[in-house]
């Protein structure tokens, strides 16, 4: 045991694991070993493992719930972060959930205390953290649309600083996070009252919808690619901003290499059929991107995020 895992199995006991298997915690259900699994609980253990990471020269990684991420085959090296048990409280101007708390998780929150804005993000996997880290969006709506503010730490747990939303560059999957390093330890979020069975009611139309048009019954990291951006990516007359149209119209839906297949029911859903490995990911993600960009000269964008290292970078 190196002598970091032996000071975070100190300090966290048996939730810091070493040479762990990273598959059973993404929602692609691949990957391999992370050098030390840690999941903190709460702001104050996130912060501790920081410091400590940082004492140690370690590089961390933030894996969060697993979803929208491909983790290599090769594992991580360093320390892999899961954010876990987060809460969620009322504050003065809104509702504070900790980045370990799940959208889903705030959603129910919300509608139980009456609480209106956020109940269209039911069915949303991961948790706050990766969705302030990503903008999560859904249906053309963005959720740093409902944020006022985002407590945010520095990679080396030093600081912790409280960053109004005009100052996270926020944008189409983008946070400002992306670039500076810094981690998510909660996000404030903007709510009005409401009726909790007008709400619900909204909640169910929304996972219905998602049930009609997702793959939900198979592993997926959610949607791939970025849908394109008609100013930057010119496209096909009458062709929909959308990468899985795109995908559809070259013909790769139903596309399998290994375990790994385009979904019939979504072209922008890449899906474990079983045995998958992230290679099998990645060889698929390339002929997808390499299709669309022969017929239609459109460069599809990748919009998970690689864990791990890949000898051959992003497609």
């Amino acid at each position: 045991m190196s002598a970091f895992a032996a000071a975070c199995a100190a300090r966290f006991g048996d939730r810091a694991r070493a040479e762990a298997p990273l598959a059973p915690f993404t929602t692609l259900r691949v990957g391999g070993v992370a050098e030390v699994l840690l999941d903190a609980h709460g702001e104050g253990e996130v912060i501790d493992a920081l410091q400590l990471a940082a004492a140690h020269g370690v590089a961390v990684t933030l894996l969060g719930g697993g979803s929208n991420a491909l983790v290599s085959d090769a594992g991580i090296r360093g320390l892999v972060l899961r954010c876990r048990r987060g809460a969620i409280r009322a504050e003065d101007d809104g509702v504070r959930a900790e980045a370990a708390a799940t959208i889903n998780g705030l959603v129910r929150h919300c509608i139980g205390h009456g609480l209106a804005g956020l109940e269209a993000w039911a069915g949303t996997p991961g948790n706050v953290g990766g969705g302030i880290c990503g903008n999560a969006h859904f249906q053309g709506r963005l959720l740093s649309e409902h944020v006022i503010s985002v407590r945010l730490a520095s990679r080396d747990g030093a600081c912790v600083v409280e960053v109004p939303t005009a100052e996270m560059d926020f944008g189409y999957d983008r946070s400002r996070v992306q670039r500076s390093g810094e981690v998510v330890i909660s996000a404030l979020f903007r709510v009005v009252p409401g009726e909790p069975e007008a709400l619900r009611e909204t909640a169910r139309a929304s996972l219905a919808f998602r049930k009609r048009t997702q793959p939900l019954h198979l592993p997926s990291a959610g949607c791939f690619f970025q849908n394109p951006d008609p100013a930057r990516d010119p496209l096909p007359p009458g062709m929909l901003a959308s990468a899985g149209a795109l995908i559809d119209r070259a013909g790769m839906r139903g596309a399998r290499l290994g375990g790994a297949q385009v979904s019939t029911v979504h072209a922008n859903f890449l899906v474990n059929t079983g045995g998958a490995t992230a290679a099998d990911f990645d060889r698929l993600a390339r002929s997808c991107v390499e299709r669309v960009q022969e017929l239609f000269g459109v460069r599809l964008r990748e919009e998970i995020a690689r864990l791990g290292p890949w000898p051959q970078g992003k497609p």
